[in-house]
């Protein structure tokens, strides 16, 4: 008693395949909408107050302190400063930058890992 296949034409077999993948993705898309509608995170609504009598929000305009001057540590030229805050803005910070600092590139952890490993190798 041997097992033969039902059909060899591979039209039938696609369309098949095809049938029982939609019907999947049928079940899943209506599994996501069930989950929307019982999506225990969803915030609760809050029942709003009707009253009459509701006073319309008015924006307060706050007074600021004046902001301060960039700080530049001495031998920065004003095109490094350009250059710094030209990459900072193309990078997506939409702020003011308010100090450049020279860091102290000799004792970086960086820095000192590649003398120890050209050291070691010698």
């Amino acid at each position: 008693m041997e097992h033969s296949p039902v059909t060899t034409n591979p039209l039938i077999i696609m369309m098949i395949n095809m049938t029982v993948v939609f019907i999947v993705l049928v079940v899943l898309m209506y599994l996501i909408k069930l989950i929307h509608i019982v999506d225990p995170t969803k915030p609760k609504e809050v029942a709003e107050d009707t009253s009459d009598e509701e006073e319309p929000l008015v924006a307060v305009k706050s007074e600021s302190a004046p902001k301060p001057a960039p700080v530049v540590e001495e031998g920065i030229t004003p095109e490094i400063i350009a250059a710094i805050s030209a990459a900072i803005s193309a990078y997506g910070f939409s702020g003011q930058v308010r100090a450049v600092r020279v860091i102290n590139h000799e004792s970086t952890p960086w820095r000192s890992s590649a003398r120890f490993n050209t050291l070691s190798r010698k």
